[in-house]
């Protein structure tokens, strides 16, 4: 089998490569990635001699048609993902995360290649903090950010190609993940580096809002299930039970970093921040026998903190720019 791993030097993305390279050596793999500040070779230098790497846009209509013409499989996860960053200029993410679907989906049209398309649990909105309901593939779609808008447009035009034009495609809507790998913009990175750094975590408002957290490894591992046994056209949400506050995040990591859980600093909430996020993943788990294996959050978070503790050279170089940048926008 030959796979086409989009935005694999990401976050999400560069986990999903090592899995398949682990787990599946039979599989080849090329990864395509533009490698922007979200993206990093260094992510994958460990696989380097299991794949194929393709510096490139996916709006790059050539390049994508090739590429698909020798491929499988596509996975899609390539995306301008980061809401702050989506707020202060939206015209990246409408062109990655609109016109570079629209891309992939000619090309996996015109080659009739297989497609998984990666999209978020931030199509849907928020739900209200007392609210016991969750997302389920039913939830009508109500996005908050330029960032989440862009996802829900990219997940409409895949529905539209496969209803007009038969391209095999599913599609998958993930809760926040976590794990190594991630930049360090993200949440939990964020407050871990500020500490290994000397500096204090920074929460945005009280705290109060609620995510719904996966571990990277789990959320992958139900992309590869879906790819293989998902019915085409449809929907998975993907989410391991995990809601938690973001103030109960940050003490959990300053608690399991030896410094006083109260240790951080509280900023400006963000503009439209949305409540909070739940996914009903029972589709997933009981049609495809998907089933989260990381279910103890502390301790996914303390491997997280230790992957980030041991590897200073990998995030190092980029922290200064990152707290830059929030320092400018007051968080």
């Amino acid at each position: 089998m030959r796979i086409l791993v989009t935005g694999g030097a990401g976050f999400i993305g560069s986990n999903f490569v090592h899995n398949v390279v682990r787990e599946r050596p039979e599989v080849r793999v090329t990864v395509l990635d533009a490698l922007t500040y979200a993206g990093s070779r260094s992510s994958l230098s460990t696989v380097n001699n299991s794949i194929s790497f393709v510096e490139g846009d996916i709006v790059d209509a050539d390049l994508v048609n090739g590429l698909v013409s020798e491929a499988d499989a596509v996975v899609h996860f390539a995306a301008e993902s980061h809401n702050d960053n989506s707020l202060a200029d939206p015209s990246p993410f409408l062109q990655t995360n609109i016109i570079g679907t629209y891309t992939l989906l000619q090309a996996v049209r015109e080659h009739d290649v297989r497609y998984h398309h990666v999209s978020t649990d931030e199509v849907y909105g928020d739900l209200a903090l007392n609210d016991p309901s969750k997302f389920t593939e039913f939830t009508p779609y109500n996005p908050s950010s330029p960032y989440s808008a862009t996802k829900a447009a990219s997940d409409m035009l895949v529905r539209a190609w496969v209803r007009s034009y038969g391209v095999r495609a599913t599609l998958s809507n993930c809760s926040n993940n976590y794990g190594p790998y991630q930049h360090i913009e993200k949440f939990i990175p964020r407050q871990i580096t500020n500490i290994l750094t000397g500096a204090r975590p920074k929460l945005y408002g009280a705290g109060k809002n609620v995510r719904d957290w996966i571990h990277v490894e789990d959320h992958n591992a139900a992309v590869w299930r879906i790819l293989e046994s998902g019915e085409i056209g449809r929907t998975y949400l993907i989410g391991a039970d995990g809601e938690l506050d973001n103030l109960f995040v940050v003490r959990m990591i300053l608690e399991l970093m030896d410094k006083d859980p109260d240790d951080f600093d509280h900023v400006t909430d963000r503009a439209g921040h949305d409540l909070r996020y739940a996914i009903d993943s029972s589709m997933l788990r009981n049609e495809l026998g998907w089933q989260p294996r990381y279910d103890d959050f502390r301790a996914g978070l303390q491997a997280t903190i230790d992957w980030y503790r041991d590897n200073p050279t990998w995030w190092e170089n980029d922290k200064s720019a990152v707290e830059s940048r929030y320092q400018t926008q007051g968080a």
